[in-house]
């Protein structure tokens, strides 16, 4: 039975946008293992471009050598089974043989979906053909609702789909609907037990999707979120984004650090202001939100004090509130806004205190590292304010070192605190940088780290110089942050 002409200008539609929502929802997959970087961006748009580039050559060409009805069945019942499947295979791969296996089985997953789906234009503008003479008409109008199909792929995936659904409950939804059009097109008389395979696939792929393999606490726009309890804690709570420890949070004590990068910066602020009492309020905005650990400590310790905070992501907010125990009140509000635009409407000359802890993986967003951000930084402290910036970086230390170097150029004063390993290039790890128009207090700043015990030590002046060495300063124009750091991460 030939498939309904009217189904396969829909069928172009959807497999067209079938394409574009697995490219999507594979970087939200890959994102816990190999973070948000271009790099990353790159692999799944270039796999996905040449399955697209694949699919559509072998379609046209197996069209004009096999009955064009016989060859969509099978492409959308594979296409859907495998669909149904990646959510499982990719993240169960991430932890097999050290996730070598991660890459080369997400890079199937999205070559023979995307080969298969591209290949249906082809092979219905092949059916749709019923003299040259309406070959433009038939051929565009078909390219037209491909590329429209992609489109709405894109738009809902982006706005809609990823905002609101699980990733895993997008793709073995999209995987079953891939299958429904492969028994609608047929012959089912024909070919009814690979059907009915590939429809057991995908309910073998929702229910990998139920047994939490890889899951999340809370699945954001941006992140997979967990919330671990600390055993050796009673109201110690992880917070872990995509894998990477993101805060540390005790419950009850807001003035418990653990990391040794937050107790950097706790030392920071308490040396920082040696003209006002130690317990006096600050006017802070933090670029970044994460647990907000630096935010409710500060409220603890300096009283009276006012923090702003842009978090991107909405999902997170609902994990601090939800999970962690979040309330927001005047002296705390979270504002769900991306930090660099953000940077631009805060009052001129109005904080004492600007925290940078933002990231994408383990990579600062690039916007938050030029030299233009930082102005912005600057133009919104107060005579005495500071600027207190988490980074990691690894081997060289290529971007941490661009960073302070671009920090230089904005700010009369700058000092960077980390492991000596760390600063020593011998290993990878946080690093804290201050930077003032005002003299910073370096050696009050050492005592507190040691205090501390972060067995963390400072460089500024000559030594700092020589660290920095000919590192480039990052611009709007030219900010490589992912490249400076992938290669040592």
């Amino acid at each position: 039975m030939p498939a309904p002409r009217l189904l396969l200008p829909a069928l172009v539609l959807w497999s067209s946008a079938a394409v574009l929502v697995v490219e999507l929802v594979a970087l939200r997959l890959l994102a816990p293992y190999l973070g948000l970087t271009l790099e990353t961006n790159t692999l799944v748009i270039g796999i996905a471009l040449a399955a697209i580039a694949y699919g559509s050559w072998a379609g046209g060409r197996a069209a004009d050598r096999t009955p064009p009805q016989r060859l969509l069945m099978p492409l959308l019942l594979v296409s859907g089974a495998v669909v149904a499947l990646t959510p499982f295979v990719v993240r169960a791969s991430a932890g097999v043989a050290g996730g070598a296996l991660l890459v080369p089985v997400a890079a199937v997953t999205i070559l023979v979906p995307g080969a298969a789906l591209s290949a249906v234009t082809p092979i219905v503008t092949k059916l749709r053909l019923e003299s040259l003479e309406r070959t433009g008409e038939v051929v565009g109008r078909l390219s037209g609702l491909s590329t429209l199909g992609a489109i709405a792929g894109t738009v809902v995936t982006g706005f809609v789909l990823i905002s609101r659904v699980p990733v895993g409950v997008i793709l073995v939804g999209l995987g079953a609907s891939l299958v429904l059009l492969g028994l609608l097109v047929g012959p089912w008389s024909a070919v009814w037990r690979p059907a009915a395979a590939a429809a057991l696939i995908v309910v073998g792929g929702g229910a990998g999707v139920a047994s939490g393999v890889g899951g999340c606490d809370a699945e954001t726009v941006y992140h997979c979120a967990e919330v671990l309890p600390d055993p050796d804690r009673e109201g110690g709570r992880l917070l872990v984004l995509d894998g990477v420890r993101h805060s540390y949070v005790d419950l009850e004590d807001p003035t418990t650090l653990d990391f040794a990068y937050v107790r950097a910066l706790a030392a920071a602020v308490e040396t920082g202001y040696p003209d006002r009492a130690e317990d006096a309020p600050l006017a802070a905005h933090h670029v970044g939100g994460g647990g907000l650990t630096l935010p409710r400590w500060l409220a603890q310790v300096r009283p009276g004090s006012t923090s702003t905070v842009s978090e991107i992501d909405r999902g997170v907010v609902g994990v601090d509130r939800e999970l962690l125990g979040l309330e927001t009140s005047p002296a705390l509000q979270v504002r769900v806004e991306d930090g660099r635009t953000a940077l631009a409407d805060l009052e001129p000359a109005s904080l004492d205190l600007v925290v940078g802890d933002a990231f994408g993986g383990v990579s600062v967003p690039w916007h938050l590292t030029t030299r233009e951000a930082l102005r912005e930084v600057r133009a919104s402290l107060a005579p005495g304010g500071r600027y207190a910036a988490n980074l990691i970086d690894h081997g060289p230390l290529a971007f941490a070192r661009a960073e302070v170097a671009t920090l230089r150029t904005v700010f009369e004063h700058v000092a960077v605190a980390a492991d000596p390993a760390v600063l020593d290039r011998a290993d990878g790890g946080n690093l804290v940088v201050l930077a003032s128009d005002d003299a910073l207090e370096v050696a009050a700043w050492e005592a507190a780290l040691a205090e501390r015990d972060t067995g963390w030590a400072v460089l500024q002046g000559d030594a700092l110089d020589a660290w920095v060495g000919d590192a480039e300063v990052l611009t709007d124009d030219y900010a490589p942050v992912d490249q400076l750091l992938t290669p040592y991460g």
